[in-house]
């Protein structure tokens, strides 16, 4: 598909922006996806050529927090088999279900994960006190339940990716006892895993403009790098502020759409 000089420019900002806000926090498809509809792209097409295209920026935003991922290698290692599985699962059902399919839940899974996020602090204490009481060690990969969740946050994540770092951070959040800078790290491998299984899985499958792929993915890698800078000079607070605010937003433009 042909691209006026406005519209290339236009999708390459986006995945700069997308770049930039998935690596802080997540929802970068909420910039990009309405951009490539504007283009005329097909909807399963332009979630295809997202998907392809963000790539490089998750890897760069992995390669941007490469300090805070010292030491959770054992924990990123099993959690990314849940995340290749989710991905996986969620990019075929993108092929074989309505376009429509998920749109009703989005926007309830993240509220919920907005309200993950805002009472975390309270639950990480209310969670550390019954571990005193009991003499039970936090388990630093989650156990089960974190492996579930983001497994199936996973499978969301494969089919759109919208909110799905929001969605990752609240589950770890309120699973694991560790900062919200570290956490984050985490959840920029973890999206850069889904991303990349879905989108070899789509290079065969389906659709796609290359057109499209090549500036999101080179707009996406800058942005990377700007929002590792930005992000890792957030205290939590603000973090998780910010997160709160862009989830908001994420819910009111899922609705709208």
């Amino acid at each position: 598909m042909a691209l006026s000089i406005w519209e290339i420019l236009a999708v390459f900002a986006a995945g700069v922006g997308a770049g930039t806000i998935n690596t802080i926090v997540g929802s970068g498809t909420l910039i990009t996806f309405p951009v490539l509809l504007a283009t005329g792209l097909p909807p399963v097409t332009a979630t295809v050529s997202n998907a392809l295209g963000l790539i490089p920026g998750s890897i760069s935003g992995a390669i941007g927090y490469r300090q805070e991922l010292a030491g959770q290698r054992r924990r990123i290692l099993k959690l990314s088999v849940g995340a290749l599985t989710g991905g996986l699962t969620g990019a075929t059902l993108l092929l074989a279900l309505p376009s429509t399919a998920f749109e009703t839940i989005v926007p309830v899974l993240v509220a919920l994960a907005l309200v993950l996020v805002i009472l975390q602090p309270r639950i990480s204490r209310a969670v550390q006190r019954r571990r005193d009481r009991t003499g039970t060690p936090a388990r630093p990969d989650g156990g089960p339940l974190l492996f579930t969740g983001l497994t199936l946050a996973s499978v969301y994540g494969g089919y759109f990716t919208a909110a799905q770092g929001i969605i990752y951070l609240s589950l770890m959040g309120m699973l694991l006892d560790d900062t919200m800078q570290r956490l984050n790290a985490v959840k920029n491998v973890l999206a850069a895993v889904v991303n990349s299984v879905a989108a070899l899985f789509f290079l065969f499958v389906a659709d796609f403009d290359w057109t499209a792929v090549v500036l999101i993915a080179v707009g996406s890698a800058i942005g990377g790098q700007i929002g590792a800078k930005v992000g890792r000079r957030l205290s939590p607070r603000l973090l998780r502020a910010l997160i709160v605010v862009v989830g908001t937003a994420a819910i009111v433009q899922l609705l709208l759409r």
